[in-house]
């Protein structure tokens, strides 16, 4: 106690002639901590619930009880919150790969682990999760569709009396076999193209340029089709071709004029030959109608043959003599009217004939 009081802050540093420090503190290296423990006290116990490092450590997770309830992502708690999660993103991811509607113009190709397992039908469906089973929906009755040449360009093809002929078509389709039409091919659609091409190729480089431009288009789309499918089936492909049609189909246009006139004359080629036809069956109907009346008459003239020469004769001269001007010429002496009724005739009276 008869030590003097130091100063907070320590002592000026100096040291007088008597040993001692004019600020009090002649032995101080340095300033005092002022939150120390005064010399000559008693010890301070530690206060509840720590000070500010305690405070920090509980807000890092270290202290158990966290920053106001709430644990940050490092403790424990923290990582109980992010299995958690990773659950919850399991669970979904189970639920979105397992669970597949099939629409009612679907079906649903399974793979197991990349190889087919089965095909699923229309509605709700349960599979194994991805990686295990993987669904493919196929369209399998929408008609799908395509024109050649798709941008409108020239497509020529050379018909079989060389002749080139400026061509372009469309090709409908479907799925058939969705099991087929995932795996057999790799590329289905260019594929159909292809064979497309090929086959009305082929069918042009068969037939005549008439053909292609006439009344021969029907049986060359007929053939395409056919060629078509077969090809596809041979190649286990899948796809079932609807139709064919050749929308367009003509000249050149360096020889268009040509052409025109060609068309123009086998227009009119066409209307002759209707024609023909229609005067052939007039003609025939009325040959037939005349052959039916002489077998009639035939058969009456068998029955009574003077009878039937006779009746035929007067019917002959009245059809030849019906059109022409006649003169009656009768003999002399032969009264060219019988009086009747109390009529007079001349005694003397020339007999004359004359015209009726």
């Amino acid at each position: 106690m008869s030590d003097k009081p130091k100063s907070p802050w320590g002592g000026g540093g100096g040291s007088d002639s008597d040993g001692g420090d004019s600020n009090g503190g002649g032995n101080d290296a340095g300033p005092r901590n002022p939150w120390a423990q005064p010399p000559g006290s008693r010890p301070r116990a530690p206060r509840a619930g720590g000070g500010i490092e305690d405070l920090l450590k509980r807000a890092r997770g270290g202290g158990g009880g966290g920053f106001g309830g709430f644990n940050l992502p490092g403790g424990g708690n923290g990582r109980s919150l992010w299995g958690w999660g990773a659950g919850l993103l399991v669970l979904a991811w189970v639920l979105l790969t397992s669970v597949h509607v099939i629409g009612p113009q679907e079906q649903g190709v399974v793979t197991f682990f990349g190889k087919y397992s089965g095909t699923l039908d229309t509605g709700w469906r349960l599979t194994f999760p991805a990686p295990i089973n993987s669904v493919d929906k196929i369209n399998v009755t929408g008609i799908r569709s395509f024109e050649f040449p798709d941008g409108g360009g020239a497509n020529l093809v050379l018909t079989r009396d060389g002749n080139l002929v400026d061509l372009g078509y469309a090709v409908q389709w479907n799925v058939s076999d969705p099991q087929k039409y995932r795996f057999e091919l790799d590329k289905p659609d260019d594929a159909v193209k292809a064979t497309a091409e090929s086959a009305v190729r082929a069918a042009i480089a068969n037939s005549t340029l008439d053909d292609v431009l006439g009344a021969g288009k029907i049986e060359i789309q007929n053939r395409v089709r056919e060629s078509m499918q077969k090809v596809l089936d041979d190649y286990q492909s899948g796809i079932h071709i609807v139709s064919v049609a050749l929308n367009n189909a003509s000249a050149p246009q360096q020889v268009m004029d040509a052409f025109k006139d060609v068309t123009a004359a086998q227009n009119d080629r066409q209307s002759n030959i209707t024609q023909a036809h229609g005067y052939a069956t007039q003609v025939i109907a009325n040959a037939q109608s005349q052959a039916a009346s002489f077998n009639g008459v035939y058969a009456q003239y068998k029955l009574a043959p003077d009878v039937t020469r006779r009746r035929i004769y007067y019917e002959t001269m009245e059809q030849v003599l019906n059109h022409v001007d006649k003169t009656v010429v009768e003999p002399r002496n032969i009264a060219p009217l019988l009086p009747l009724g109390g009529a007079k005739v001349a005694p003397n009276a020339p007999a004359t004939g004359g015209d009726r």
